[in-house]
């Protein structure tokens, strides 16, 4: 009867150790199947692409020209292609077999392309510089107001500073 509690904690420290070097093993043959050009992404957060593969490191680029190293057990999950351009490029798969027009993330693209036009008809640089004075808002105050009397005011104190 004392034997029970004793065989219930054996058995389940055997089914989480299992289950643990089951969760490694499968970490394992992950970061095996690691290769140049793959992407990865480490335990971390942060995405790459695989460039030298060696024993206990790995050659990350973290950033076009940014080179990296990095223990195998840092890499989280090898992604593939299609994930990993999706993810880091912005590259949908998907999206580009639909036929839906590309909407700007601002309106600049939609300015530059009237400004293009507009200057496109000039033809000497003073004609340009004239349409760039064109162009420019006048920020001066008015005349007028800058000489208007001082008289209306109506408490009679001067403008604090």
């Amino acid at each position: 009867m004392t034997l029970l509690p004793f065989i219930v904690l054996i058995g389940a420290m055997f089914l989480m150790t299992r289950s643990a070097k089951n969760k490694q093993r499968q970490a394992a043959n992950m970061r095996d199947q690691m290769g140049p050009g793959s992407g990865v992404r480490t335990i971390g957060g942060m995405y790459a692409t695989v460039k030298e593969v060696h024993d206990d490191a790995v050659l990350l680029e973290v950033a076009p020209g940014v080179h990296a190293f990095y223990a195998k057990n840092a890499v989280g999950a090898v992604l593939d292609d299609a994930e990993y351009n999706r993810i880091v490029h912005g590259i949908d798969p998907d999206a580009a077999d639909d036929d839906t027009p590309v909407v700007p993330d601002d309106a600049s693209s939609l300015t530059e392309a009237e400004a293009e036009d507009e200057t496109a008809d000039v033809d000497t640089d003073a004609d340009v510089e004239a349409a760039d004075e064109d162009k420019k808002t006048d920020l001066s105050k008015p005349s007028a107001v800058a000489d208007a009397p001082k008289e209306d005011k109506r408490d009679g104190e001067a403008d604090a500073k």
